[in-house]
């Protein structure tokens, strides 16, 4: 065999092995995703790209606060929009309800730190979050299509949690 064949051969090696790596990763590890709207302003804003963690739930359970990218409920389901992002508020075995423009959990008012001060958040009745469900809601709360309209998801329809921004350059790090 020539030394070009071997070399042709060495880096076809490494291209296979570099690819099936990114594939491995990208299915079961880590995913990037594309916010299209503005539900999740200011936080996140049109045409930032996040990372998001494939493992975090497998190995543990959302909390309030976690920001997720999950399958888009079947009434909403459209073409372009298979996977929706925004903040768990609640987890199973919580109750939720709005009154006078502020999320209550378990009867306590939630302090959202991550919302801009005059947010509103129009009122709604309380319920129960049943196991394996996360309430979501985005933070752009007058914008934005969430468990207020479509109800509680599954755990298991949650991809996985953002936890890093790469782009826009201006806007990088962590969430």
């Amino acid at each position: 065999m020539s030394r070009r064949t071997r070399n042709l051969l060495s880096w076809a090696w490494v291209l296979l092995a570099a690819v099936t790596l990114a594939l491995l990763m990208r299915t079961f590890l880590i995913a990037a995703f594309y916010i299209p709207s503005e539900s999740m302003e200011p936080v996140l804003e049109i045409g930032d790209r996040l990372l998001v963690s494939k493992l975090s739930y497998r190995i543990g359970d959302p909390d309030p606060g976690d920001i997720v990218v999950f399958r888009t409920p079947e009434a909403m389901r459209h073409p372009q929009t298979s996977e929706l992002v925004k903040r768990v508020v609640a987890v199973g075995g919580q109750t939720i309800e709005a009154e006078g423009g502020q999320l209550i959990v378990d009867g306590v008012p939630v302090p959202e730190d991550y919302l801009p001060a005059d947010t509103y958040t129009s009122s709604f009745t309380q319920q129960l979050i049943p196991a394996g469900y996360v309430f979501v809601m985005g933070d752009n709360r007058l914008s934005s299509q969430d468990s207020r309209f479509f109800g509680p998801i599954p755990e298991n329809e949650i991809v996985g949690r953002a936890f890093a921004r790469f782009w826009p350059p201006t806007r990088l790090g962590g969430l």
